[in-house]
């Protein structure tokens, strides 16, 4: 089975590290701090990686070969129970050109959370390393007011919570960008800026879900129940489409391995067209071969967009319909606040009804 690492306490230590992108630049310096603070206030011990104030790297915060030798050591040692990871960003893949997931596989497990560019880690830690890992909130998320979803993210890393369900509502991106382009910007200092504050939700979550027969995807009423078992395994989809073929690839055994798997997926700067390929290239590479559903989050550029007639739901429902598989749309996954924090790796049974979500770990 996929291993589980032991669940995190106060007293415990966490190891915070830059392995993509990290707080060397504000607001993310002044989110760090405050979320370390927090942290600590819990309890917790926070190790501070040499890298997350470096600054010499290109999209990344430092050269990747560092980057990756840092992360490496910080999930060897012993004295880091845990780690959170410093930020999402953009050349990841770079720096686990440098991992050696498969001696990971003799390591001692340890929860790595963190989301968006860290699916270049999380993705093999699962797939190559054969260990959990969860897809949440990166060390910044935790510099807001908590409220359920940073909870929630806590929670699993101390094995309190086992049942999460989808929030009622959302943060629709596009809707604050009208409001703030009828105010004019002026600088900001983050030395007295207040980011102790909760969400601003602005929108209703509406869960839209298919049912797929005769190969092609049918939107469910409200009163229709989805269920599906499985092990949770997916994240940004514009870092996993890129991994396809390559050596981080390790599908086609995972699925000989694991015969149900519900993916659970969502997208950042793919537009509607770019999102619907990236979803066909791994299609055609075999990922989906196992799928017994698929749990799609609120993708950040693509959502509610439209393209040529594409837009975000045909991206996914279109390509995948002809598999057979339930699909749960506009979940609270990925980049449009909030988020479920997800173990990917673990075994789970999700159900939806209507706008409500429910994953439940085994």
């Amino acid at each position: 089975m996929i291993k589980r690492p032991d669940y995190i306490k106060p007293g415990c230590s966490i190891g915070i590290t830059a392995p993509s992108f990290g707080p060397s630049s504000e607001p993310y310096r002044s989110m760090y701090f405050l979320a370390k603070k927090k942290l600590e206030e819990r309890d917790y011990k926070i190790i501070e990686g040499e890298t997350l104030f470096k600054n010499d790297g290109i999209g990344i915060n430092t050269d990747p070969k560092v980057a990756a030798a840092e992360l490496m050591d910080f999930y060897k040692r012993s004295d880091v129970d845990a780690i959170i990871s410093a930020g999402g960003g953009e050349l990841m893949n770079e720096t686990i050109t440098n991992v050696d997931f498969e001696s990971l596989k003799s390591a001692k497990p340890k929860w790595y959370l963190g989301y968006s560019d860290n699916t270049n880690f999380i993705f093999p830690l699962v797939t190559i390393a054969g260990v959990q890992g969860i897809y949440g909130p990166c060390i910044s998320g935790f510099a807001k007011k908590w409220e359920l979803p940073e909870e929630d993210a806590v929670s699993l890393l101390e094995g309190t919570k086992t049942e999460f369900s989808g929030y009622g509502q959302f943060v629709n991106p596009f809707t604050k960008q009208e409001e703030n382009s009828e105010k004019q910007e002026e600088p900001v200092d983050y030395s007295t800026y207040n980011f102790d504050v909760p969400y601003e939700y602005n929108s209703e979550k509406v869960l839209t879900s298919f049912i797929c027969e005769s190969g092609r995807a049918v939107k469910a009423d409200a009163n229709t129940e989805i269920q599906m078992s499985g092990i949770l395994l997916g994240g940004c989809v514009d870092v996993l489409a890129n991994l396809v073929g390559t050596r981080f690839d390790n599908m086609k055994e995972f699925n000989k391995k694991y015969k149900d798997i519900i993916w659970v997926l969502e997208a950042c700067d793919l537009t509607p067209m770019s999102y619907r390929r990236a979803i066909w290239n791994m299609r055609e590479a075999g990922w989906f071969d196992n799928a017994k559903g698929f749990v799609i989050g609120r993708p950040l550029t693509a959502f509610n967009k439209e393209m040529m007639g594409a837009d975000h739901y045909n991206a996914v429902t279109d390509v995948v319909g002809e598999l057979g598989a339930p699909i749960i749309m506009d979940a609270d996954v990925g980049h449009i606040d909030p988020m479920i924090p997800v173990v990917m790796g673990a075994e789970a049974n999700v159900t939806a009804r209507g706008n409500e979500l429910e994953i439940k770990y085994l």
